[in-house]
């Protein structure tokens, strides 16, 4: 293990810790999302989906940072696909329920508000398909533009005000990849994992904090291609 190694896991140790061992900052913490969620969408994304991609960097080239890489802007364009993220969490999570009702599915969304059953899980895993069906490619595909943009740009905080050259990055991105592992593999794979982050999270510190973890988890299998 190098000294790298020790130095992330400390970082992610420390990040993590107060939540775990201070009510006090815990509390706060769901008080503040609460309040304000699309801030801390924001700030949730930017720290926890670039930790992953930096972890997702150093499994892949043995370094969790090089020249091009870009934290600053990489953080700054997660934080803000984050609040992408949560806006159609929002959208699918309620929408779904009332296209189920309207297709002939009564009390679809009091399911979501009750008990855990078979019928609440299958509207769960309803919008799970249809959020990783309808919004997933579209989000991916932007990740990647932007990840392309950051790249070509050095890693340099300029890739925040430089415009991006869509055209010229749309037509040369990876479909061949992005097509048989993002959209063929991971998206199916989302799509049936994902139900349990539309059923309200557990009282527990693991179960709100880790829900809200899966930006960095995930950029690691999804999104470094």
């Amino acid at each position: 293990m190098k000294k790298s190694d020790i130095l992330f896991f400390l970082f992610v140790i420390a990040l993590f810790l107060p939540f775990f061992i201070s009510d006090t900052i815990y509390e706060w913490y769901k008080s503040f999302n609460a309040i304000h969620g699309m801030v801390m969408s924001f700030v949730k994304f930017a720290i926890l989906a670039t930790l992953g991609e930096m972890l997702g960097l150093r499994i892949s080239t043995g370094v969790y940072h090089n020249k091009t890489f870009g934290i600053i802007p990489r953080m700054v364009i997660w934080g803000v696909l984050g609040m992408g993220i949560n806006m159609a969490m929002i959208i699918f999570s309620k929408g779904t329920p009332i296209f189920l009702e309207y297709m002939g599915l009564e009390y679809a969304s009091t399911l979501m508000n009750g008990d855990f059953c078979l019928a609440k899980f299958l509207v769960a895993l309803a919008i799970s398909v249809t959020m990783n069906s309808i919004f997933a490619p579209v989000f991916m595909t932007l990740h990647k533009i932007t990840d392309t943009h950051i790249g070509n740009c050095g890693g340099s905080i300029k890739a925040l005000s430089t415009p991006i050259p869509m055209t010229r990055i749309f037509t040369g991105l990876n479909w061949a990849v992005l097509w048989s592992f993002v959209f063929k593999k991971t998206i199916p794979l989302f799509s049936v994992s994902g139900p349990h982050h539309h059923f309200p999270a557990s009282s527990g510190h693991a179960g709100i904090i880790c829900r809200h973890s899966r930006g960095g988890t995930g950029s690691i299998t999804s999104y470094r291609c």
